[in-house]
């Protein structure tokens, strides 16, 4: 089994998303925003090889955006693109064997489809992509709220194909991978679950979006659909990743990648930073 985190790129936005209610003066500490006031996040996501497939977690924005699109979401690539960097590690999109979406928001799920002589086509023609049974649901049926990430052309094309393999909770992918569901996001949000490194590895997706976020419990996102749901989520997580020694990979956090969560002298939950 081996690992690798893959940069899709960075996008900048409003602070009000990813901190919602938590004041300036202590989100400040974490992040520095720009001249606009927006604040970095990148779109990182992983490659594992395990039991001969290749698997890929997530795809960021992809590579289909017109340029309003891009503009709106400060999109730019200070380390490549999804398939330079998969590139880099000799992989080609049709050798990618499991796609697996930790949810179909559009900047996670975007790349799960790509142009091919003006026709959105799944960039993975070759994978089985994954994805929990109650996010697709909420995906095909959005609401007022989610109605502008959840984006047919970014999943309904790879559904055509009969591509996607449905979830019903915590699954068993291969012998090292492991989908578990971690609602609060979204319903059907799901981090990813690796195992047979020296410390198991979570990669937290949305769950906590920056590397703060998991160790402060009320620090939700304006993103999350259920932010209760999310908190008490996060303390089982919490207590788990504190159990096992667990390699937290943050997906968005542009100052730290890769954590293990413990408590200090006084008994407060603190990240040491992992170089990954």
């Amino acid at each position: 089994m081996q690992w690798h985190v893959i940069r899709t790129g960075r996008v900048w936005v409003d602070p009000g998303g990813p901190f919602g209610l938590v004041p300036r003066p202590l989100w400040e500490k974490y992040q520095t925003p720009d001249e606009h006031g927006r604040v970095p996040m990148d779109l990182n996501c992983l490659l594992v090889f395990s039991d001969d497939k290749i698997i890929l977690i997530d795809n960021g924005l992809g590579d289909k955006l017109d340029e309003r699109a891009r503009q709106n979401w400060g999109l730019e690539y200070p380390h490549g693109t999804l398939l330079e960097n998969l590139a880099k590690h000799g992989i080609q999109a049709e050798e990618v064997d499991i796609m697996i979406d930790t949810h179909l928001h559009s900047d996670h799920c975007s790349g799960n489809t790509r142009l091919t002589d003006g026709e959105t086509q799944p960039t993975f023609p070759n994978a089985q992509y994954i994805v929990q049974r109650l996010e697709w649901a909420d995906a095909m049926h959005p609401n007022v709220r989610t109605r502008n990430t959840y984006l047919p052309e970014n999943f309904v094309p790879v559904w055509e194909k009969g591509l996607f393999r449905f979830l019903r909770g915590d699954t068993q992918i291969t012998s090292h991978v492991r989908c578990v569901l971690t609602r609060g996001h979204t319903r059907g949000h799901q981090c990813v679950l690796i195992e047979g490194a020296e410390s198991p590895i979570l990669f937290m997706a949305d769950l906590a979006s920056y590397a703060v976020n998991m160790t402060r419990q009320a620090w939700v996102t304006a993103y999350d659909v259920e932010p209760l749901e999310t908190i008490a989520t996060k303390s089982i997580w919490q207590a788990w990743a504190l159990e096992h020694d667990a390699l937290l990979i943050f997906q968005h956090d542009t100052t730290m990648t890769a954590g293990k969560l413990y408590k200090d002298d006084k008994g407060r939950l603190q990240l040491r930073p992992v170089e990954v």
